[in-house]
């Protein structure tokens, strides 16, 4: 029956399932990412998890691992098993055909293809259904995905480098290096695990970033690697930028978003979409997040400048911020916040975060939070 009682290591093997999902960080796009563990008798007898988009779910690979054993066990998966045809067959048919006996999972899938119907197919077939055990964790596992599903938006996470006086930039606008190689290192590592990676024009104009994923001998997964993204109402972008000459036959190309008055531009190696214009007479960031929700963008990494980061942030719209602080003052005269915002005129009108995590990373600290609704 669904709701069946918790077991006393309920708790224990979902951990073991999130913990094999989260192998999949960075591959799965679009789909979520997910692990599963099958156990007999107390006896883990089957393990694995969701490794590409188009490969087996990771329900299938741990029913395979368990062979003959999987007749009676219990299922543990951090995400309610499919019930439909896409690139896979469902998982709910390799559930009901390997004989288990109960399954576990931490949610049901919002996917409207879903969303219900695998419990409900599973339970049809006299298998025990037991939801929600360590449901926050895996609802933070898949945050974006979960996200999309439900607003049709991708996930935003703001990602800056900060002196300890708040400063983005020095008096120059330069921002090499705030930060030291052990964050930047992981900066990367919050790159791979977005679907996309977006700036303002004046960063783009002033860093020439190449906004790409470099992690040494990592295998990029199609199509190679976050989508590139650039804010430019005005399209004063320089052609010869890094961002429209890095070479890579299977990346799309850069999307550069401008308002309707430029909807004829052109750029080289990008591709150019028109979104309302917004009160401040920039592309207005919520026709932004749409159009990336409609293209099946997941997880947004913003990574400046100030003035971007402070329209997500007026607006309300980030998910999550990963903030890396560096033991370094840069002084307040002409040096660039981290956001280009009127000071609030008490503490308590000022944006509030939940710190989620401190990281030591070398000299500096990274701090991850979420936004205080």
């Amino acid at each position: 029956m669904r709701g069946t009682g918790l077991m006393s290591d309920d708790r224990y093997w979902m951990e073991q399932t999130i913990a094999l999902a989260a192998l999949g960080t960075g591959y799965t796009r679009p789909n979520p990412m997910v692990g599963s563990v099958v156990v007999n008798d107390g006896v883990l007898v089957g393990c694995g998890y969701h490794r590409r988009a188009g490969r087996d779910h990771a329900e299938v690979v741990a029913i395979r691992a368990a062979g003959a054993r999987a007749r009676g066990a219990t299922l543990y998966a951090n995400l309610e098993p499919c019930i439909h045809h896409g690139r896979t067959p469902p998982c709910t048919d390799a559930i009901l055909n390997a004989g288990i006996r109960r399954v576990v999972t931490a949610l049901e899938d919002p996917n409207p293809e879903v969303a219900g119907r695998g419990v409900a197919a599973l339970l049809d077939g006299g298998v025990a259904v037991t939801l929600g055990v360590l449901q926050a964790e895996a609802e933070r596992l898949n945050g974006p995905f979960l996200n999309l599903k439900r607003t049709a938006r991708p996930w935003v996470t703001l990602k800056a480098a900060v002196s300890l006086d708040g400063r983005i930039a020095a008096r120059s606008g330069v921002s090499r290096w705030i930060t030291g190689p052990r964050a930047r290192a992981f900066s990367h590592r919050l790159r791979w695990a977005h679907d996309a990676i977006l700036v303002g024009a004046g960063t783009a104009r002033m860093d020439d970033p190449r906004m790409t994923v470099r992690l040494g001998d990592l295998e990029m997964p199609e199509p190679g690697g976050p989508l590139q993204v650039v804010l430019s109402a005005s399209l004063d972008l320089d052609p010869g930028m890094k961002l429209f000459s890095t070479a890579d036959a299977r990346r799309p190309p850069v999307r550069v978003y401008t308002v309707p008055a430029n909807r004829s531009g052109r750029l080289p190696a990008a591709d150019v979409v028109a979104v309302r214009e917004g009160l401040d007479g920039e592309v207005d960031l919520g026709a932004v997040l749409d159009d990336l929700g409609r293209i099946g963008i997941r997880s947004v990494l913003v990574e400046g400048g100030a003035g971007t980061f402070a329209g997500f942030l007026r607006r309300g719209l980030v998910n999550r911020y990963a903030l890396f602080r560096a033991p370094v003052v840069l002084g307040d005269e002409g040096g660039v916040p981290l956001v280009a915002l009127p000071a609030s005129p008490s503490p308590d009108d000022g944006w509030w975060l939940e710190n989620d995590r401190e990281l030591p990373l070398g000299r500096d600290r990274l701090t991850l939070a979420t936004p205080v609704r």
